[in-house]
C-alpha cells in the first residue's frame, strides 16, 4: 500500500527527510561500532555511529522548508534553521547495542513551539527501527501508521515509504513487558509492580527503547524506564525520547505516565532534562500509577 500524504505537508516532509537518511545510517553502522572519543551533553559516551547519524539528520531535517530548528540528544544547543517547527531527534537510540548487533532506532518529535516544550506542543512524532526490516512508525494528525522504508544509501531522496498498517493501535490484550535500569536501583513501589507484571506477561527487553516500545505496539503490554533510587528522573531525555514515544503510544490508544500523570503534561524546563517513562495499555499504566501512589 502506498502511503497517503500527511494532513500537514511540513510534517510529511520531515519524515521524508528522516526516511531518506535511514538507508545511509543503516549501511554505515558496521564501520562505526567504536566510541567517538566524545561525550554528549548528558555525559554519556558517544559512538561514532551516533555522530554520523546526527550529522545526516541535521542536514536533512534542517533543509526542510517549515522547520525552524533542529535539536539533538548529541548537541548542547539547537540549530537555527529559519522559521517553523522545532524538530527534536535522538539520532541513534540504543547505539550501545552496536557491539552486540541488536536493534537500534531513531526517535523524532515535531513541536509547534521552541524547545524545551511540553509534549502537548507536539504535532507529530515517530521512530525508525533498524531491525531485520527497516520500518518507521509515524503518529500525526491522520493517526498512527507503520511503514517499511527502502532505498539506496546515497541519500539522494530515493527512499520509499510503504504503509503496512495505516491504523496502528495497541492491542487490547497485553502480552509483553520490558523494564530498564538495574533491579537493585528500582524503588520498592516499582519493584512490587514489576513482580506483579512479570507473573502475567512475557519479558521482552532488548536495551533499545525503540525496539522495546515497538514490541508493546505490536503485542500489547508495558515498557518502562522508571525513576530510580539514585536517579528520580530516570535515564531518558524528556524532549528527545519520552515526549515523542508517549505521543505515539497515546495516539495509538495506549497511555503514558511519568508516575504521576501523562508524560505529555510534564513541565519542560531544560533541553536535556530527563524524565521517567511508562507507556503501554491503559490498564497497566493505571495500575502502575496506583502502585507508585501507595
Amino acid at each position: 500500500m502506498v502511503r497517503d500524504a500527511s494532513a500537514n505537508p511540513v510534517v510529511d516532509a520531515v519524515f521524508d527527510a528522516v526516511a531518506n537518511t535511514a538507508p545511509a545510517v543503516r549501511e554505515a553502522l558496521p564501520g562505526r561500532r567504536v566510541e567517538s572519543g566524545t561525550e554528549n551533553p548528558s555525559g554519556e559516551t558517544v559512538m561514532a555511529a551516533d555522530v554520523y547519524a546526527d550529522e545526516l539528520l541535521a542536514e536533512a531535517v534542517s533543509a526542510v522548508d517549515g522547520v525552524g530548528s533542529y535539536a539533538s540528544e548529541e548537541r548542547r544547543e539547537t540549530v537555527d534553521a529559519g522559521e517553523g517547527y522545532a524538530v527534536a531527534v535522538d539520532p541513534l537510540d540504543g547505539s550501545s547495542n552496536l557491539r552486540s548487533n541488536n536493534a537500534m532506532g531513531t526517535v523524532v518529535g515535531v513541536y509547534d513551539s521552541p524547545l524545551p516544550a511540553s509534549g502537548r506542543d507536539l504535532v507529530a512524532a515517530g521512530y525508525v527501527l533498524y531491525g531485520p526490516i527497516t520500518t518507521m512508525v509515524v503518529a500525526d494528525a491522520t493517526g498512527v501508521r507503520e511503514e517499511v522504508v527502502e532505498g539506496d544509501s546515497d541519500g539522494d531522496g530515493g527512499a520509499s515509504r510503504t504503509v503496512v498498517d495505516d491504523d496502528l493501535s495497541v492491542p487490547d490484550e497485553p502480552t509483553v513487558y520490558g523494564f530498564g535500569g538495574r533491579v537493585p536501583d528500582w524503588t520498592d513501589d516499582f519493584l512490587a509492580y514489576a513482580r506483579e507484571v512479570e507473573s502475567e506477561l512475557k519479558l521482552r527487553y532488548g536495551g533499545a527503547m525503540v525496539g522495546d516500545v515497538n514490541q508493546v505496539l505490536t503485542y500489547g503490554g508495558v515498557f518502562a524506564y522508571p525513576a530510580l533510587v539514585d536517579a528520580p528522573a530516570g535515564k531518558l531525555r524528556h524532549q528527545f525520547e519520552a515526549n515523542p514515544i508517549a505521543f505515539i503510544v497515546e495516539r495509538a490508544g495506549g497511555a503514558s505516565s511519568t508516575g504521576d500523570g501523562s508524560v505529555l503534561d510534564a513541565e519542560a524546563s531544560t533541553l536535556h532534562q530527563r524524565a521517567p517513562l511508562y507507556v503501554g495499555n491503559e490498564s497497566l499504566i493505571d495500575r502502575l500509577e496506583d502502585a507508585l501512589d501507595e
